[in-house]
């Protein structure tokens, strides 16, 4: 007879309490996971998590009270779970997993890893270091009703990167600053004019109109004469938006004339913008306030205050009121000091509220609640606890499959938002074998990137290309030049004098190979360098579909050159990591902020098609797993009745 602890075998239920297991991430459905994980019977379990507790958390995370908020996440996260389990030895981490202290050997300590995390890079990361270690990894997201869980093993599963995800959305600067036709493109203006005006400038992030858009076509020498914009408010061209904001003391009314009647004016002396556009309506501060009524100054309106949507003055006043307040946050910190934009800071919050919806009415677009703003720039999706809970409880019960040794019986399963034809709300799949392209998990790791070896710098290869499109963390790069020289190294001060030189400088050209190393992550990736002088504007390199079998041949004249740099254009986008800023005048709307994006719809094509995207809910990154079968089509096999992938995290 089976001797059962519980509803354990008697095997099973020693090992759960002999094993230790690593849970990266206490959010939502890190939280769940940890009280499950106790509550099954797992006694040594090791927490990690960076994040502090916030009030937004604790309507989902019912492991912190608001007495929490501000303290460790993981920290608390052990206090509370020790509560349902005393005898537990639970260890908490309040710090990054891509610290280098968590190398290989730090995950070997571990018989299982479960992921609970909340953007593409700290996964990235996971993955590979539990391939390097050999460790099974258990993924999991959840997006609103939607979930998913999957186990990934090296060498029998698909690892976390075997499928390309696409980049994150990104808009032209020359879009963001000088022709915004979206809403979207108005709050992210107001989130870089925040930046601009209050906290760390960045010159990707410049909000005056753009002069060298090249729709433009103008010539700034004979039209200027018909700018008039004030020499007294100050003028885009002779000084940044933060030294002018500064010598006027953050006067809310000269702030709002500069930047949308002097800033707009200017933007009309662009006339080719507007030959095929509706031109942008300047406001007046004076003008408005003159024509506004008395009444207007406390309007009585029904509903919810953030889900209400103000007239333009109400709007002028929340942007006089913000800059007031953040004006005061500014001065208290002293000399030098600087604000972080944060979705739950009520003043920054209505600072791009206000702004984004100014410019909105200036370029004659609906005006949104601060709800909706909040929505939109901060990325959220409304994250729901009982998703969190079934998906935790799906990550212990793929864990116990793992530590019974019966790895082949686990799947892929995914939680629907409504019964599929056969009534299933939870749908598994047979997870899928590794990806001989994979430029992870394959056996000698390759990949063809497409550069301008003239322009492109070695920091560009190192901080854009190699960290944040291929997720490395402290690569080391060596050209295969027959010397071995050094191109990079992750020792400090080594190789820094290279930083600003280009490619084209150390005999890099069209064929040349990097063998690009990462010690922390036991990672090695072969890159094949195509030069190519046809990328679009702000695209500073692009990554090619497949890995060639081998390099192509070096070439000698710039005939040959172009014979490739004319090829086909089907390549990834550059790379917009959620912790980086945006390439050139690229403007990234993607935070890696703890919630995202709006969902997609819950329809699906039928399942005849290999594979479909899903945005992540915390990232708004995007994987690729097996479509989920749509309510139209005939019922097939339970393991191609799939839903879409969303390794997305709470």
């Amino acid at each position: 007879m089976v001797q059962l602890v519980g509803s354990l075998r008697k095997e099973l239920a020693d090992s759960l309490s002999s094993c230790k297991v690593l849970v990266v991430g206490a959010g939502g459905i890190g939280c769940e996971l940890l009280k499950n994980l106790v509550l099954t019977g797992f006694k040594n379990i090791d927490v990690i998590d960076l994040d502090t507790i916030d009030v937004s958390n604790l309507n989902r995370q019912f492991l912190f009270q608001k007495k929490h908020v501000g303290k460790s996440k993981a920290q608390v996260a052990q206090e509370s779970a020790l509560q349902f389990c005393p005898s537990a030895n639970i260890t908490a981490y309040h710090d990054s997993i891509m610290n280098p202290d968590y190398n290989v050997e730090f995950f070997r300590k571990f018989m299982l890893v479960m992921n609970a995390l909340d953007n593409r890079a700290a996964r990235n990361h996971v993955n590979r270091m539990c391939l390097a270690a050999d460790i099974p990894l258990i993924e999991s997201g959840t997006a609103g009703y939607l979930g998913q869980v999957t186990v990934i093993k090296k060498g029998m599963t698909e690892c976390y990167e075997c499928q390309p995800k696409p980049a994150q959305k990104t808009f032209p600067g020359c879009t963001i600053r000088n022709t915004p036709s979206e809403p979207i493109h108005c709050i992210v203006w107001a989130k870089y004019l925040f930046n601009q005006l209050f906290g760390e400038e960045d010159a990707d992030q410049e909000v005056s109109p753009d002069t060298a858009d090249p729709e433009a076509a103008w010539n700034p020498e004979d039209t200027a004469a018909r700018a008039t914009a004030s020499e007294q408010d100050g003028d885009i061209r002779r000084v940044s938006t933060k030294e002018w904001a500064r010598s006027t003391g953050y006067d809310p009314v000269k702030l709002f004339n500069k930047l949308f009647k002097d800033d707009i004016m200017y933007l009309l002396t662009m006339d080719k913008l507007w030959k095929k556009r509706k031109a942008p309506a300047p406001l007046d501060w004076q003008q408005l306030e003159n024509s506004a009524h008395p009444q207007e100054e406390s309007p009585a309106t029904s509903g919810l205050k953030d889900q209400q949507v103000l007239d333009v003055w109400g709007y002028c006043r929340l942007f006089r009121h913000s800059v007031e307040t953040l004006r005061a946050q500014l001065q208290e910190k002293g000399e030098g000091a600087e604000l972080v934009w944060d979705k739950d800071d009520p003043p920054a919050m209505d600072f791009v509220t206000a702004a984004a919806n100014l410019r909105m009415n200036i370029f004659s677009m609906n005006m949104k609640s601060r709800f909706d703003v909040k929505s939109m720039a901060g990325n959220i999706i409304p994250a729901i606890a009982t998703t969190n809970a079934v998906i935790a409880g799906l990550i212990v019960l793929e864990g116990l499959k793992i530590l019974s040794g019966e790895l082949e019986s686990c799947r892929t399963i995914f939680l629907n938002k409504c019964p599929n034809l056969r009534k299933k709300l939870l749908v598994p799949c047979i997870l899928d074998k590794p990806s001989p392209n994979c430029y992870v998990c394959a056996s000698k790791p390759e990949v063809t990137v497409k550069v301008n070896v003239q322009k492109t710098t070695v920091l560009c290869l190192q901080d854009k290309i190699l960290k944040e499109r291929f997720g490395m963390v402290a690569p080391d790069v060596q050209i295969e030049d027959g010397k071995g020289t050094i191109l990079i190294s992750s020792e400090e001060g080594e190789t820094e004098t290279n930083n600003n030189k280009f490619l084209s400088d150390f005999g890099i050209r069209n064929g040349s190979r990097l063998q690009s190393d990462d010690f922390l992550q036991d990672y090695t990736l072969l890159i094949n360098v195509l030069h190519t002088e046809e990328l679009e504007r702000d695209v500073e390199f692009e990554v090619v579909g497949e890995a060639p079998d081998k390099a192509p041949p070096p070439q000698t004249n710039q005939e040959e050159v172009n014979s490739i740099t004319n090829g086909n254009k089907d390549s990834a986008q550059p790379s917009t990591s959620s912790k980086a800023a945006a390439d050139d005048d690229d403007i990234m709307i993607v935070d890696s902020d703890e919630e995202v994006g709006a969902p997609s719809s819950s329809a699906a094509p039928p399942s005849a098609t290999k594979r479909k995207h899903r945005e992540d809910s915390e990232t708004g990154e995007t994987s690729t797993k097996r479509p989920r079968t749509d309510q139209s089509a005939a019922a097939t096999a339970a393991d191609n009745d799939d839903d879409d992938d969303i390794i997305a995290l709470d």
